[in-house]
């Protein structure tokens, strides 16, 4: 058994979800995939219970929003939970509704309003409890450890109906596709995140604040890790992205432009000479031509390909430019000798 767990504004969507079918799938398709899967895509939901809220998705949506107004403060008031046997298991439904009822107790929503809907479209059984996180209390259900207490529950749960246990969603997976490497969509926001931030960061404050504006929360120490608004911690270095190499990035950002500066002033100085030098038509025409490859657009390009090839997670994280690596030392002092 495999579970899920979020955290949504909308009653409506999530509720239409539960009791309603695929709407991508047309009349014509619904059948023909009955047909072939011998599945239920049409009529695929079935309500297995009612706790403490009645009526159509409209009905409940009111229910639930009457409800929500007794706790202004939170943001998030829809819980969707989600259960799913492995493969060959099966519950009747009375075992599937006691599931259900577990699965609330577990994230203290027992005595708030949901539903538990049973979908009959794919081949291992599975319910979905849609949930209002506000209580007729006024309190509201918390969230914490969301997934390790989903994790808990399903091993529980597996022992007290002798059902398979399942460690992880891959196992549901053919040999083949469980040989192909995981994508984590967090990670990947997170590290595109960083990279468009270094772009135009020239210092780490400047690159902590805009990955704040971005809803990060950022902790800085030994490492650095990132919280994102799901409250999920994912350490820099997980994503190709260690604190030393941030700070090289910005380092050697800084450095060219304090290069690029000093030749950008030796440039003008240099240009202004030409100008009250030579008068003539040919002389400027020269004078165009040496503006073409000036010093500070050279630097420029340099930037480009240096910052370009540390911007890259795979790039190799010890790389410095060998001009950073010239750090006068401290000679040491000779003790003296005793005679």
């Amino acid at each position: 058994m495999i579970g899920h767990v979020s955290i949504g504004s909308s009653f409506y969507h999530c509720i239409s979800y539960c009791l309603e079918d695929k709407k991508e799938l047309s009349e014509e398709k619904k059948l023909g995939l009955a047909m072939q899967d011998h599945l239920q895509h049409k009529e695929r939901a079935e309500v297995l219970e009612y706790n403490k809220c009645f009526g159509n998705k409209y009905e409940l949506t009111e229910q639930f929003k009457d409800v929500r107004r007794l706790s202004r403060r939170v943001e998030k008031p829809m819980l969707h939970l989600t259960l799913r046997l492995a493969p060959e298991d099966i519950l009747t439904k009375e075992q599937l509704r006691e599931v259900g009822r577990e699965c609330a107790k577990e994230f203290g929503i027992a005595d708030n309003q949901y539903i538990c809907v049973l979908h009959k479209d794919t081949k291992e059984q599975h319910i979905h409890i849609a949930a209002n996180r506000v209580g007729f209390d006024g309190k509201v259900a918390n969230d914490s450890n969301s997934y390790k207490r989903m994790a808990e529950l399903c091993r529980r749960l597996e022992k007290k109906y002798d059902l398979q246990e399942v460690l992880s969603p891959r196992a549901f997976l053919s040999p083949k596709d469980r040989l192909l490497p995981r994508h984590d969509s967090r990670k990947e926001k997170l590290k595109e995140n960083i990279q468009q931030t270094l772009k135009y960061a020239s210092s780490y404050l400047e690159f902590e604040i805009h990955m704040r504006e971005l809803g990060y929360k950022v902790l800085k120490g030994r490492g650095i890790s990132f919280i994102d608004d799901k409250k999920v911690k994912i350490k820099g270095s997980e994503v190709g992205f260690s604190l030393m190499k941030i700070e090289k990035i910005l380092h050697q950002k800084q450095h060219y432009a304090i290069r690029n500066a000093g030749e950008e002033k030796n440039y003008d100085r240099d240009s202004q000479s030409i100008s009250n030098s030579f008068n003539t038509e040919k002389q400027n025409k020269e004078k165009q031509s040496y503006s073409l490859d000036r010093p500070g657009e050279t630097v420029v390009k340099e930037v480009l390909g240096a910052i370009g090839q540390l911007m890259n997670s795979e790039y190799e994280p010890d790389y410095i430019d060998p001009e950073l690596q010239r750090i006068p030392q401290k000679k040491k002092k000779k003790s003296a000798l005793r005679r």
